[in-house]
Formats: C-alpha cells, sequence, structure tokens
C-alpha cells in the first residue's frame, strides 16, 4: 500500500511484466483488440485488484482491448506515462501535482480509492495519540519534503514543538520491522498495514491525515494517462474506464472472491493479509461518492493550495490541467 516516494523517476526503468494479456479460458483472437497497458504504482496490492478483476474477467476484452498489466521496479508513473511509455498508469495527486507544474503532460482520469486512508502509525505502547506527541520522537520515512511539511502542518495545529523530532530514512522498510528497532512512527496505509496489524494482532494508534486536515485528504491512487492520448483517443479511455469501472464494483460486491483473484496473479502475497484488506477497502473504493473514480475540484484545490503554502510547488496549478472526471461512465 506505501507510494509515497520521491517524484524523481528515471525513465530507464525496468519493467516486470506482472500478469499476462490473455488468461488461460478465454483464446480469443487478440488480433482485433486493442493494445493497451497499466504501468503499476509498486508491487501488487489491493489498490489494484479491480485491474486484476477486469482482467481476469474479460472486463477489458469485451471492450475490445488487449490490457497487459506492468509492475515498474520502483515508483512513481508521471513521467513514464507523460512520455509514452504506457497507455495508463497508477499515481497519486502529489505526483500529478508536481508533475504538472514541471509541465509533464499527465492527467487524472479516476480516483481508485474516495478519500486518503493514508497516516502516522505507532505501537500503541508508544501513546503517540495526537501530533503534540511526535515531540522527542523519531520518524521513520522515505526522506521526502512533503514528509516533513506534512508532520510541522499537523504539530503546528497543536503547537508542537518540531525541530524536537528526529527523522529516519527507512526507505521501503515495513512499518514492524521499522518500529522494532529505533523508529516510533511511520506514514502508513490503514489498508495494508493497518489490516496487517489487526491480523497480527498488534495494537497500534493511526492518526488519519483526512481527519486531522481536510487539505490533507487527497485522491492517493489514482488512474492517470498522457494528455495526447486523452484527446486522439476518448472512446477507449472511456472503455477503459468502463471495463475498470467494473472491475472496482466487483471488489466491493464480492471482496473475497476479488482476492482470490488478486492472488492468483500475485501468489507471494499474504493470503490472509490479501483478504482481509479486500474486505476493509470494498467500503473505501466508493465511500460517500456517488460512483466510482469521481474526484472532486475542491479537494485538488485546497492540496495544491497546501502544497505551495508549504514552498512545496513554486506556483498554484489550476486543477482542469491536474484531472478531469469526463471520461467515466456517465
Amino acid at each position: 500500500m506505501k507510494r509515497l516516494y520521491s517524484i524523481v523517476v528515471s525513465l530507464l526503468l525496468c519493467f516486470i511484466l506482472f500478469v499476462g494479456c490473455t488468461s488461460n479460458n478465454d483464446k480469443a483472437n487478440t488480433d482485433i483488440l486493442e493494445p493497451v497497458s497499466i504501468l503499476l504504482d509498486w508491487t501488487p496490492n489491493t489498490n489494484h485488484t479491480g485491474l486484476v478483476v477486469a482482467l481476469k474477467k474479460g472486463f477489458y476484452r469485451n471492450q475490445g482491448l488487449d490490457v497487459e498489466i506492468i509492475q515498474a521496479n520502483e515508483g512513481g508513473t508521471s513521467q513514464l506515462i507523460g512520455a509514452n511509455q504506457g497507455t495508463f498508469g497508477i499515481s497519486y495527486q502529489e505526483e500529478v501535482t508536481f508533475a504538472c507544474e514541471k509541465e509533464i503532460p499527465v492527467k487524472a482520469i479516476a480516483a481508485i480509492i474516495q478519500h486518503n486512508t493514508s497516516g502516522f502509525a505507532s505501537p500503541a505502547e508508544k501513546n503517540i495519540v495526537t501530533p503534540v506527541d511526535f515531540e522527542n520522537r523519531t520518524y521513520g520515512g522515505w526522506g521526502s519534503p512533503v514528509e516533513i511539511a506534512t508532520i510541522k502542518a499537523l504539530m503546528k495545529k497543536y503547537d508542537a514543538n518540531f525541530d524536537s523530532i528526529s527523522i529516519a530514512t527507512i526507505g521501503a522498510t515495513d512499518f514492524f520491522t521499522a518500529t522494532q528497532k529505533d523508529i516510533d512512527f511511520t506514514w502508513i496505509y490503514y489498508g495494508w498495514d493497518g489490516i496487517a496489524a489487526e491480523n497480527r494482532n498488534i495494537d497500534i494508534n493511526f492518526i488519519d491525515l483526512g481527519k486531522e486536515n481536510s487539505d490533507l485528504d487527497f485522491y492517493t491512487p489514482v488512474i492517470i494517462a498522457n494528455n495526447v492520448l486523452l484527446i486522439e483517443q476518448p472512446e477507449m479511455v472511456k472503455k477503459f474506464l468502463f471495463a475498470t469501472q467494473m472491475g472496482y464494483e466487483f471488489c466491493i460486491e464480492n471482496p473475497e472472491e476479488a482476492a482470490t483473484i488478486l492472488l492468483e496473479y500475485a501468489p507471494e502475497l499474504d493470503s490472509e493479509l490479501v483478504i482481509g484488506s479486500q474486505k476493509w477497502l470494498a467500503s473505501q473504493y466508493v465511500n460517500d461518492s456517488s460512483s466510482w473514480g469521481l474526484m472532486e475540484k475542491s479537494r485538488w484545490d485546497n492540496y495544491t493550495e497546501w502544497l505551495h503554502e508549504n514552498d512545496l510547488i513554486e506556483r498554484q496549478v489550476e486543477s482542469n490541467l491536474m484531472f478531469t472526471n469526463e471520461y467515466l461512465p456517465k
């Protein structure tokens, strides 16, 4: 679930095939299908299940699309999609904002999960209940300026002393390993590490970002596409999102079966975690929205303004340059 990495992504990324474009029980002639690739943002997880379901169930093929899901070997897809190194990519609002500020030609076209499900987590025995409890603690993260700004903003609300915190770069080290050593708290996605903690009967405290600060209720993850593609192939994009929406709706209605499908394509994953995560996310994909994928202008504007106020971007980017609902099923 973790994908809060640096925006700086090498265009020389190697790709590892995650799933094939044709299932064993579907041998239709692919010559008449339009090839489409989806670049993942991280290793396979329940953020991606709707894509795998749409592939497995033939939803993409029914729309005339021959889909291949590809895993990049490290995070970030905006530069790749901007350089036409894939048809669609999985990204997140922060990355899209940074990319658009640099005039990389990408745009978010659907929100996979309706609200930000990430936050700061710590073992319960550390008694970190609110951001004021970050004082005199050690945070473990990826070394991103956004992390520092986010912690500062949350602590400022409580008049807490940010300078008392120690910052350690732990990279991809997981929450459990990190907090068994010298780390007091990290940034996690509850739908993955939070569920893992539940499965292990480990009590944690979780500070929900979006609930602490509504400006931080950004969209993560999102599906992105190249601006030129959106102009030149709008019907293909609509077909892709129609099938993808069907995939996520299936996940909502059938979380255990959806989890089984993901495990078929990523058998290295912990089955108990995948099933638990899938059940939890079933209520998060749409949440309080009227349908899957829809995004609100105000939330793009609010987070962009927050990034600008915290000197993380030099200028505020217009929201219509960063996202659109135009291609979602009506």
